[in-house]
């Protein structure tokens, strides 16, 4: 699959899954904390394949993308740490629901940029062929992914 097919697959995926906890009610609780838990992963193996495959051969393929691709990484910082604080969290706990909206925020606006801002121009400079590369390099390091959040390396302060 093409790489950036599959990114964008898995930002279907997660989208869902926001949209499933918005639907929810003050009182489903252990329906928020199972959504959470599911975005929790979709997002840590996501970043992680991002910042281990994807970002490092956009970056050979469309230098010029070197800006977004910086951003991109600080934007998954703040993603992973918010995901390992709602890993611990009860969902009974007045904050749960604020931190989940400010997620979503933050992540629906980084796969805007993503998608519209340089996605194509990392399409282009990589053609079919490489994408297609990357893109089994992807699936194949899903399953070697963390589940941990804060095991991404975007999570570690430099």
């Amino acid at each position: 699959m093409d790489a950036i097919v599959l990114l964008r697959e898995d930002h279907k995926t997660v989208e869902k899954l926001f949209k499933r906890f918005e639907k929810t009610g003050e009182d489903d609780l252990s329906e928020r904390r199972s959504i959470v838990d599911e975005v929790i992963q979709e997002l840590t193996v996501h970043a992680w394949i991002e910042e281990q495959v994807f970002y490092p051969a956009a970056r050979e393929a469309a230098p010029e993308t070197a800006d977004h691709i910086l951003e991109s990484i600080e934007e998954h910082h703040t993603v992973v740490w918010m995901l390992s604080e709602l890993k611990d969290m009860d969902p009974a706990d007045e904050r749960f629901k604020a931190k989940m909206s400010v997620l979503m925020e933050n992540v629906r606006h980084h796969v805007d940029e993503e998608e519209k801002e340089w996605f194509p121009d990392v399409r282009k400079a990589m053609g079919r062929n490489w994408l297609t590369e990357v893109g089994e390099q992807l699936e194949a390091e899903k399953d070697k992914a963390p589940r941990d959040p804060l095991a991404v390396p975007s999570a570690a302060s430099k």
